[in-house]
């Protein structure tokens, strides 16, 4: 295609975007976007189209304006801001142009919003586009500048400041010790992977700003939950959980090892048919590993250390309060806040039916729906169940009458038809490549008649924000944050003898309860 073709194809969509009405506007931008960006052979079409890009920015509304500034920074993020390359400087070219209407779009409105995203893919201009932004008239809150300042700022190998940085650097707080953990982890890391892990941060902070952006220029304000800090030190008290506690479980609890039938104490659970045995402290059962043999002689050692961890200030707690429902603006598209954490309860409480037998909250984490489950079906049937000791510290302050298991979900420690209900709460997306094995083994767990309550999340439909929610790269997913299709989530039920009973979720949210079957 020759630069005449593709100049005429440019104004010819631009046009059609321009003048389309409102019920037709964002078809049309996907229509537009859809020409210049997110293809292969999609660069040269995108220089020939900038400028038209920048300078239709002079003549449309306030709305346009944001549906363009978006588009300018997917196409500038195209390409490496160290590359220089052809897309990436003609998009930069028209950075002044940009920063005059900051200038003018006023304090918290969705144009303010696309050009701060649209702003944040030009490093080389650090120092104009944060004085343009720190100004009264915009009044940036704290989150959104040093998001911005986090996105301009280049990688210094001599001290680089990694991780922390989502869903904004003001959103963490931490403290002494927390500061020389990260220290630590980073001064181990090679150049080449100090660069990786920066290139993967800025990319998160550029995918939240970006998402956020795309979302106010088509609903109106985002919203962004404010985040308040929960102290985990003091909170709660100690557990006093012993083996009795997991006894009552017996008949459904198993050595991971061998399968077999465990006897507990108030140290730890042991598996005569193996010998293997498996520490207990503050109402934790570790039945992640496990001792035999010579190591067992370390088991008293190795409880010493689960009591000094689980004493430790807990990242579950920050996770709950501030991490989270940035996440579910991301995966759910819930920047209007449509699922509150009540509904969440609702549905939960609404759609627990165990039969006979314990019920197990599956990646507890924190305990936030564990609590909820304790009201609904009491103490004495709950077992709460995670791999991240972090998370169960947490879950121990918050609930310390309830036995918490640390196991994998890949290979849950219960025997076959044992259990009541499970539950598995905003967690699945976690191990995506491993989720239908984790359905596989609830299914197996699940006594028939039993329910199954799932919350996770599906790609988007608009292709903008599946882009989006790929390019968070958390420390759990280097490669980028992977989704579910919902066809795929219900096939891995099904083969699992899980029969849907329930199915709902608004933005990309998926809410399902199975039952299984006989």
């Amino acid at each position: 295609m020759t630069d005449q073709t593709t100049l005429t194809a440019v104004t010819e969509h631009l046009d059609a975007f321009a003048n389309a009405s409102a019920d037709r506007l964002e078809a049309q931008f996907l229509r537009l976007a859809g020409e210049f960006w997110g293809q292969e052979d999609s660069a040269s079409a995108a220089v020939t189209a900038v400028p038209a890009l920048v300078s239709l920015l002079d003549t449309v509304d306030d709305q346009r304006k944001g549906y363009v500034a978006v588009l300018l920074g997917l196409l500038a993020e195209a390409e490496h801001p160290a590359t220089d390359g052809p897309v990436l400087t003609a998009v930069a070219a028209g950075t002044g142009r940009y920063l005059e209407l900051l200038a003018g779009s006023g304090a918290g409105t969705p144009l303010t919003t696309a050009l701060l995203y649209l702003l944040s893919h030009f490093p080389r201009h650090r120092e104009a586009i944060l004085a343009a932004a720190a100004t009264e008239e915009l009044a940036l809150d704290a989150n959104d500048l040093t998001r911005l300042e986090r996105t301009l700022r280049e990688l210094d190998l001599d001290d680089p400041d990694l991780g922390r940085c989502w869903p904004s650097p003001a959103a963490w707080q931490l403290n002494d010790d927390e500061l020389g953990f990260d220290k630590e982890w980073i001064r181990a890391l090679s150049p080449e992977q100090a660069t990786s892990n920066w290139d993967n941060d800025t990319r998160t902070v550029l995918a939240y700003s970006g998402m956020k952006a795309y979302w106010a220029v088509r609903h109106g304000i985002a919203v962004e939950t404010a985040y308040p800090i929960a102290s985990a030190e003091g909170t709660g008290q100690a557990s006093t959980l012993g083996g009795a506690d997991f006894a009552r479980h017996a008949e459904a609890l198993r050595c991971p090892s061998c399968s077999g039938s465990l006897d507990f104490t108030d140290g730890g659970a042991s598996c005569d048919a193996c010998s293997v045995s498996f520490p207990l402290a503050q109402g934790l059962l570790d039945l992640s590993g496990g001792a035999t043999g010579s190591q067992a002689t370390e088991e008293d050692d190795t409880a010493d250390l689960l009591q000094k961890l689980a004493a430790m200030p807990s990242m579950g707690v920050y996770y709950e309060s501030v991490l989270r429902p940035a996440f579910l603006r991301v995966a759910g598209l819930n920047w209007d806040d449509a699922v509150t954490p009540e509904a969440e309860d609702a549905y939960l409480t609404a759609h627990t039916r165990p039969v006979d037998g314990p019920v197990l909250d599956l990646c507890a984490g924190a305990g936030r729906w564990t609590a909820v489950l304790e009201q609904a079906v009491g103490t004495e049937r709950l077992i709460a169940q995670d791999l991240g000791l972090p998370m169960l510290n947490a879950l121990r302050r918050a609930l310390p009458e309830v036995p918490a298991v640390i196991a994998s979900a890949l290979t849950l420690p219960y025997a076959d038809a044992t259990l009541g209900a499970v539950n598995c709460w905003n967690a699945l997306q976690a191990f995506p490549e491993q989720a239908d094995i984790a359905i596989s083994e609830i299914g197996r767990v699940l006594k028939p008649g039993g329910t199954f309550t799932l919350l996770t999340f599906r790609w988007a439909d608009d292709p903008i924000d599946r882009y989006f929610q790929g390019s968070h790269y958390f420390p759990s997913r280097p490669a980028g944050m992977l989704l579910f299709e919902l066809d795929e989530i219900k096939k891995w039920l099904a083969d699992a003898g899980l029969s849907v009973i329930e199915e709902s979720g608004s933005g990309s949210f998926v809410f399902v309860t199975a039952e299984r079957t006989a």
